[in-house]
Parts: C-alpha cells; sequence; structure tokens
C-alpha cells in the first residue's frame, strides 16, 4: 500500500495507533526501515501487530513535519545501533576479545565473539554485533584515527 492518506497518534499506552483515509484504525503498530544503513530516509513500512504491512512510505521527507516526527521517534526507540568514533583498546587479536569503544552514545566495552561478527555493509562502513547482539556502525573508515584503523586491521 502506497496511499500517504494517513494519521498517527499514541494511544494511552504508548503505543502508534495508526488510522487510514478509509477510517479504519490499528493499534500497536510499528514503522520499519527497509534500508536503515545504506537509505534510512527511504522505503519506511508501517506494519500492525499481526505482522502485516499497512502503508508503504516511499520517503519520510514526503511526509509532513508531526508525521515524519512520529515515525522517527518510535525508529530511534527501535534502533539502538551506536556509531563507533574511535576503538579506545582491544584486550586480544584473538577472538573472543574485549573491545573498548568511545560512540556517538559514549564510550563503553563490549565482547566480540567472532572475526565474523565483523560484517563489512560497503567499502567505507562496517557493522559489528557483540556477544550480545547489539549492533554498532562504523559509518567512515577512512575517518577513524591511525590507532583505530591499526587495530580493527587486525580483524579484517
Amino acid at each position: 500500500m502506497s496511499d500517504l492518506d494517513f494519521t498517527l497518534a499514541e494511544d494511552a499506552f504508548g503505543q502508534l495507533q495508526l488510522t487510514l483515509g478509509d477510517g479504519s484504525t490499528h493499534g500497536g503498530v510499528v514503522p520499519v526501515r527497509a534500508f536503515p544503513i545504506a537509505a534510512p530516509d527511504e522505503g519506511v513500512s508501517l506494519v500492525g501487530h499481526d505482522g502485516h504491512e499497512l502503508v508503504w512510505v516511499p520517503r519520510l521527507s514526503a511526509l509532513d513535519a508531526s508525521r515524519k516526527a512520529i515515525i522517527e521517534a518510535e525508529l530511534a526507540q527501535r534502533e539502538f545501533m551506536p556509531v563507533i568514533e574511535r576503538i579506545v583498546s582491544v584486550s586480544s587479536f584473538v577472538t573472543p576479545s574485549q573491545w573498548t569503544v568511545a560512540t556517538n552514545r559514549g564510550e563503553t566495552t563490549f565482547t566480540l565473539k567472532a572475526e565474523d561478527d565483523i560484517r563489512r555493509i560497503s567499502t567505507t562502513t562496517l557493522l559489528i554485533a557483540d556477544s550480545h547482539g547489539v549492533h554498532y556502525l562504523i559509518q567512515d573508515l577512512a575517518a577513524l584515527d591511525r590507532n583505530s584503523k591499526k587495530l580493527l586491521d587486525r580483524f579484517l
């Protein structure tokens, strides 16, 4: 469905409620990005509690400010993906190893279980999964400092 005739509001329980242009309402709606890393503004699906798509939004920028803000707030709650700005230290060059990193959300330490948990998304972008399933993003390898690149190269 690609019709952008809908309204969004939070219900009394803080869940997203969708009202379509035909007047039908759906509670427990969840926004899901089609391409959260490569194209975060493109392709957002509003999915009902049963897992079926109710509305397809081709571009978030096509929405008015209030609907866009509601969807972005919901996505921010669901998509916790800190961006690694610097690798402070690595306990060992053999996995599992403890990594201490500086992210856009502060410094943290996590366990890298295996080198396979570092995935190349593009030539400049990496996605690192820790032992608890939290994903960390390196948006631009070239932007990392020399020491961070040196530590990371040992795992790539």
